[in-house]
């Protein structure tokens, strides 16, 4: 299928690793001119030779941190006129409600709610005008299935589900998409940290930290990063044009819930 994304222009935020990454590479396949962002200057050129030599299309790099303006209009700078723009970041780390003071509430807020709406704010404008755009936000499947260990993670990204949700009903008629991405047990980097951290928590081995990961995911496997990629690719793409204010899991059919 043709997704008619061919010279189409995409800012892919943290996009050196893992589920970031792999929305690049699917959206080079296309023929996109793609923008990836991360911290590390030197992990970030390693992935656009990567992805270069993977699609024949090597992405613009952009070394920021987008919980910082700075980091942001360094990013937006990059990329005029944007068609597409997938919003990422690293969540806070697991932990108790005890740990979570003042300060860590407000990094959450900033690095996974405020960042990602500050760039919305930022380009939906332009792509209202020019009757073609699509949002993406790569948020978590703890949105709709919160567990307090991720307390952070899960309030930070709820808020910006509902401001998302709450945009699209306006944006949607001049042709902006604005959708949502829940991945769940994607095999990355961030899963091995979970197992990694899950082992130390209970002082078993990797495989059975492993394992009780696994254990829940409907489809008995985790899942790949290609396959949560092929999804935000078709949500940018012109037959998706109808699709709008969703929250579309990527989880091996897990979700229990009915809605």
């Amino acid at each position: 299928m043709d997704l008619g994304l061919n010279g189409r222009k995409a800012i892919v935020c943290a996009s050196s690793r893992g589920l970031g990454k792999a929305c690049a590479i699917a959206l080079a396949n296309e023929g996109c001119f793609v923008v990836i962002n991360g911290r590390e200057a030197r992990q970030l050129e390693t992935t656009a030779d990567e992805i270069g030599a993977m699609t024949g299309r090597r992405p613009l790099t952009v070394a920021a941190d987008l919980s910082t303006a700075e980091g942001r209009q360094l990013l937006l700078a990059s990329c005029g006129e944007p068609d597409i723009l997938v919003t990422n970041n690293g969540g806070p780390k697991p932990g108790r409600l005890g740990d979570w003071d003042h300060a860590a509430w407000v990094g959450a807020l900033e690095a996974n709610m405020l960042s990602a709406i500050l760039l919305i704010q930022a380009v939906v404008g332009g792509m209202r005008s020019r009757r073609f755009g699509r949002i993406i936000n790569i948020t978590s499947a703890m949105v709709k299935s919160p567990r307090l260990p991720l307390g952070l993670s899960t309030a930070a990204r709820a808020g910006l589900t509902a401001f998302s949700k709450a945009l699209s009903t306006e944006t949607v008629r001049d042709n902006v998409t604005i959708n949502n991405l829940l991945p769940e047990r994607i095999e990355t980097d961030r899963l091995r940290y979970m197992i990694d951290t899950l082992a130390r928590a209970k002082g078993t081995g990797l495989e059975e930290a492993r394992a009780e990961m696994l254990r829940p995911v409907a489809a008995g496997r985790f899942g790949r990063p290609e396959e949560f990629a092929a999804a935000c690719a078709f949500l940018c793409s012109v037959q998706a044009s109808y699709i709008c204010g969703q929250n579309l899991q990527i989880d091996g059919g897990s979700y229990e819930g009915l809605i």
